[in-house]
């Protein structure tokens, strides 16, 4: 490849927390792709061209790159900071930010999240994943199920999130199980029964959490449980009270869940045993959608 031509047309770029991934874009569709553990959390704003100028290089040209970059990348304590849109709303605006760069063959656009006054909410990346999730379902009129550390149900009708609520449920089980009492009875097995069994739990009775939460250390000191279960029955816990929580987000709506990995199914498997009928999607391919279809609305303005 020459000095003069660029490997690629634009570069899609998910930046988050913890984790940087770019993919190498042409009119076919992705060629190729990387990724670092050069999250925003590791980074001063000085320290992001060069991050991603790690990952990118070998695609540039000597004619200026279109870069299109979700996620916490626009967050306050991210290379620049993309004001959020109020729900309800598409999901992606064009109001991007285009942070200040020293080399020329970028030209940056961060996409902003969205926020919720009442209750007071924000996101940022997944209204990137939604808007990939509306580019395939455009006639979509239901509930988006988005698990990760902190969860969120987004109401979506007409093309348009109209609400949203944030659980930081994941968080609380990370938390809970290796800096509280309770990580003294965690071992790295998984009992599926008592994971079904304390969803009901948690879904029934939220109020009771906390008791339950000391019972599983009681357990343990009383009765040696069987390995697994402590570890299944915290999780379930949390997420059945989510669930309660969350009930009138769910409850007879169609329901979309954009996740990977084990805990997307931990979520499908809590919801199909309340008789829901969860559509899996995956939230990676959501989210180069969502990017792309950003790209195609921003592309006479690059």
């Amino acid at each position: 490849m020459g000095s003069e031509t660029s490997y690629a047309d634009w570069i899609a770029v998910d930046w988050g927390t913890s984790n940087l991934r770019v993919w190498a874009m042409r009119a076919s569709g992705p060629v190729a792709d990387a990724r670092s553990d050069q999250g925003m959390g590791t980074l001063e704003p000085e320290a992001f061209e060069p991050a991603l100028l790690d990952l990118i290089e070998p695609w540039l040209g000597a004619a200026p790159m279109p870069v299109i970059a979700c996620g916490m990348v626009g967050a306050k304590q991210g290379w620049a900071e993309a004001p959020y849109a109020a729900v309800p709303c598409p999901p992606v605006s064009l109001a991007t930010v285009t942070p200040n760069v020293q080399d020329r063959r970028l030209v940056v656009h961060i996409l902003p999240g969205l926020s919720q006054a009442s209750p007071a909410d924000v996101m940022r990346g997944e209204e990137t994943q939604i808007a990939g999730y509306l580019a395939d379902v455009p006639e979509f009129d239901g509930i988006l199920c988005m698990p990760g550390t902190h969860t969120k149900w987004v109401q979506v009708s007409a093309g348009e999130v109209v609400s949203f609520r944030t659980f930081m449920t994941g968080e609380m089980f990370a938390l809970l199980s290796t800096g509280s009492v309770l990580r003294h009875s965690m071992d790295d097995h998984w009992d599926d029964a008592a994971f079904q069994d304390a969803v009901r739990d948690g879904l029934s009775d939220p109020q009771a959490l906390a008791g339950r939460f000391f019972g599983l250390r009681a357990e343990g000191l009383l009765g040696a449980p069987r390995e697994g279960k402590a570890r299944a029955r915290l999780s379930g816990l949390l997420i059945g009270a989510e669930l309660a929580a969350a009930k009138p987000y769910w409850l007879g709506q169609r329901i979309a869940l954009l996740g990977s990995g084990r805990l997307a199914g931990l979520y499908a498997d809590a919801l199909t045993g309340e008789g829901a009928a969860p559509e899996m999607v995956d939230v990676t391919d959501a989210t180069l959608r969502g990017l792309t279809a950003a790209y195609a609305r921003l592309k006479d303005r690059l």
